[in-house]
């Protein structure tokens, strides 16, 4: 959360930083000394939530609330979806005197009761059994949304079954951070630090990339409406070959929404920080400071909301699909993710030389063995049908998994592997050359953007998961398979160490051999070219390129499962249940799309070729009664778009056959493919006058 010092910001924006959340300031001025004492506890140490305090928190959020305009209060959740869901009730209870009070309980504020029926639930709950519960998570403050007239109170929780197994992301990721927490803090036990009543924590700073076009343009495209993404479109001559958009000015309209995006979001504390001009033309970045994972998740699905919800108000429309416009850069959300140690520093921060600090290099060889261990399972983190348009091309990472870390690491690893690490790589400062500028500070590594996970400094990077995903999903295989690899290491130093074994000495060879076994995952060049490909083939790492291999290579792999299940993140139930949703969803993605480029094929392109072949053939046909002109070339025109319609059309039923036939949905793909390029051939011949969508050059610029 944004901090203000009373100062010139403070003066110049009174109240507007978080001024729309239940903060912890809020919070002292509210609550009594021993409810605020405890509650902070909860929020700061995570001690356990104290049910004597519910009814005063309660009431004080309300009056809170209240004083913003509420009249309503939502317990604010993250189902099995890409979304979030709410059910709101009103304060108003009757005072027993014909009239009517404003009201909110603790029991209000700690469990609500919704549906659980209609939500997906993997098979956890038949559709006759109804009963779920949210209840209140006091980690994520609790938020005002303003509608035309009122406000809404919004408590972030999570969403548990009748039998209390998960339905949604928060109560897993919750889960995979104590399990992490605990693992790193046995770690910093053996390394000699205090870890009695402490914890660790994971940080997460998601960048979160996006598309903006005119909404009336958005409005006549039936693609983009049912499905995200353009299903038909020509490329344009001109699109991002030129390079002239990344961190371009930013035009008067796009700079007039961001600052409305960034208005709304620092009223909820959300510290949206950079903005900017992306690869693509009419493609967008925000980024926030980082913060505590779980608060990192939930502020990041609330940008989603805001940046939807702005572009409205500014007649746009916000594009989070990763890839909406084919043979373009696609979207992304780089997950930034690093530890903080019990003893409060970020352990992903090297010394001033890395091989001293042997805390890092430990993680680094943890990190290591988890993503080569669990490579897949974090492939499938980051499956879905718009990922899978957008992994490998050339503005993301492909879909092997592997490491970078940059030269001086990479020299270090290798150093420890053959015997112990002697010296370190010092990198000199950056001469300009010009002598009015300031010579700049090398970083311990460059940064590679082919990576999918990236050490960038003092934090990892997660660059597959795609823009329009939750990032509680991947978050939660990180820290699991992290915290596992972690497990297995601490196991065997506290075994070596109980055996005698010098501590200095056993996590030395310790290190020597994690790094032998799995350095195979490191990989510091170009993850784009075809060399790497064949490489990453011979040391063995999967390239598993669709969400159905994905699914396909993780729901019965038992080393995945029993790693959840001993970690208590997921239970087998709900990591089955979850695979299912899933591949289900995946399913139901690709059918939309199939039937929406049918009807459209149908209904507008086809259409619109077939009347200007009309067109032609009467100009054909008015010459020939002239007798005198050539028409040659005319004829052809004729001829090309003809055998376009029919190669359309010839598509068009091969596609609707395979939905009906339900077929796979690699073969239904691969007929889509085959009716877009005869409509993006027609695209290029049918005037624009006749063409009845709007082009990627229109909408692009």
């Amino acid at each position: 959360m944004i901090t203000v010092n009373k100062n010139a910001e403070e003066l110049a924006f009174p109240g507007f930083f978080g001024e729309d959340v239940f903060s912890l300031k809020v919070m002292r001025n509210m609550l009594s000394e021993k409810a605020y004492k405890s509650l902070s506890a909860t929020i700061k140490e995570r001690k356990p939530l104290s049910s004597d305090i519910a009814d005063e928190v309660a009431d004080a959020m309300k009056t809170w609330a209240v004083s913003k305009g509420a009249t309503h209060f939502t317990h604010w959740f993250l189902p099995l979806t890409e979304g979030t869901a709410e059910k709101h009730d009103s304060f108003i209870f009757p005072d027993e005197e014909g009239g009517a009070m404003l009201k909110f309980s603790g029991r209000e504020l700690l469990q609500g009761e919704p549906d659980a029926s209609s939500f997906p639930s993997g098979g956890l709950r038949a559709t006759f059994e109804a009963r779920g519960y949210t209840g209140w998570d006091p980690t994520s403050p609790a938020f005002i949304r303003h509608g035309k007239k009122y406000a809404t109170l919004c408590i972030p929780s999570f969403f548990c079954a009748y039998n209390g197994q998960a339905l949604c992301k928060k109560t897993p990721l919750l889960r995979s951070m104590e399990a992490l927490s605990k693992q790193v803090c046995r770690l910093g036990k053996l390394f000699g630090l205090n870890v009695e009543g402490k914890r660790a924590y994971v940080t997460l700073g998601p960048e979160q990339e996006y598309f903006l076009i005119d909404r009336k343009m958005f409005a006549k495209r039936l693609d983009l409406i049912q499905t995200g993404r353009t299903l038909f479109g020509r490329r344009p001559a001109k699109h991002q070959q030129m390079e002239d958009h990344y961190f371009g000015a930013i035009k008067p309209r796009v700079m007039a929404f961001m600052e409305d995006v960034d208005s709304a979001l620092w009223r909820w504390g959300i510290p949206a920080r950079t903005r900017h001009n992306e690869v693509a033309p009419a493609q967008f970045e925000i980024a926030p400071v980082y913060e505590e994972l779980n608060l990192g998740v939930d502020h990041n699905m609330l940008v989603m909301e805001v940046l939807r919800a702005v572009a409205e108000k500014h007649d746009m429309a916000c594009l989070l699909h990763e890839k909406p416009f084919a043979g373009i850069n696609g979207s992304g959300k780089h997950n930034n993710w690093s530890i903080v140690g019990p003893d409060g520093k970020n352990w992903l921060t090297p010394g001033e030389t890395p091989h001293e600090n042997a805390k890092f290099i430990t993680l680094i060889a943890a990190l290591m063995k988890a993503v080569h261990t669990y490579a897949p399972m974090l492939r499938a983190a980051v499956a879905s049908a718009g990922n899978d348009h957008r992994l490998g091309a050339n503005e993301a990472p492909p879909a092997i998994m592997s490491i970078f870390l940059g030269e001086q690491l990479t020299d270090i690893l290798e150093q420890i592997e053959k015997g112990g690490a002697k010296t370190s790589k010092k990198y000199p400062t950056i001469e300009i050359g010009v002598s009015s500028l300031p010579t700049l500070p090398k970083d311990v590594t460059d940064r590679n953007r082919t990576s999918p996970f990236a050490f960038t400094g003092n934090k990892f990077e997660f660059r597959a998961v795609g823009s329009s995903m939750s990032c509680a999903g991947p978050n939660i295989v990180m820290n699991t398979i992290m915290a596992d690899a972690l497990d297995g290491m601490c196991a065997r130093l506290e075994s070596d160490i109980a055996a005698g074994k010098n501590f200095n000495d056993a996590l030395q060879t310790l290190l020597k051999e994690t790094i032998a076994e799995h350095k195979n995952i490191l990989f510091n060049g170009d993850n784009y070219c075809k060399e790497w490909h064949d490489e990453a083939a011979k040391r063995g790492l999967p390239n598993i390129k669709t969400t159905v291999e994905a699914i396909n290579a993780v729901e019965k792999d038992e080393t995945i499962i029993s790693m959840f299940e001993r970690h208590k993140v997921l239970s087998p139930e709900e990591f089955e249940s979850r695979n299912t949703i899933y591949k289900e969803t995946y399913e139901r993605i690709i059918k939309i799309e199939a039937e929406t480029a049918v009807n459209m094929a149908r209904t507008m392109v086809i259409p619109a070729a077939v009347e200007y072949q009309s067109k032609l053939a009467e100009k054909i046909h008015l010459v020939r009664a002239a007798g005198r002109m050539k028409q040659k070339g005319v004829i052809k025109l004729l001829e090309r778009i003809n055998g376009e319609t029919e190669a359309a059309i010839a598509a068009m039923n091969k596609l609707e056959e395979r939905i009906s036939k339900k077929k796979e949905p690699k073969e239904v793909l691969s007929a889509m493919v085959e009716l877009r390029k005869a409509a993006d051939n027609l695209e290029g011949m049918v005037p624009k006058n006749l063409w009845p969508l709007p082009s990627y050059a229109e909408m692009l610029f």
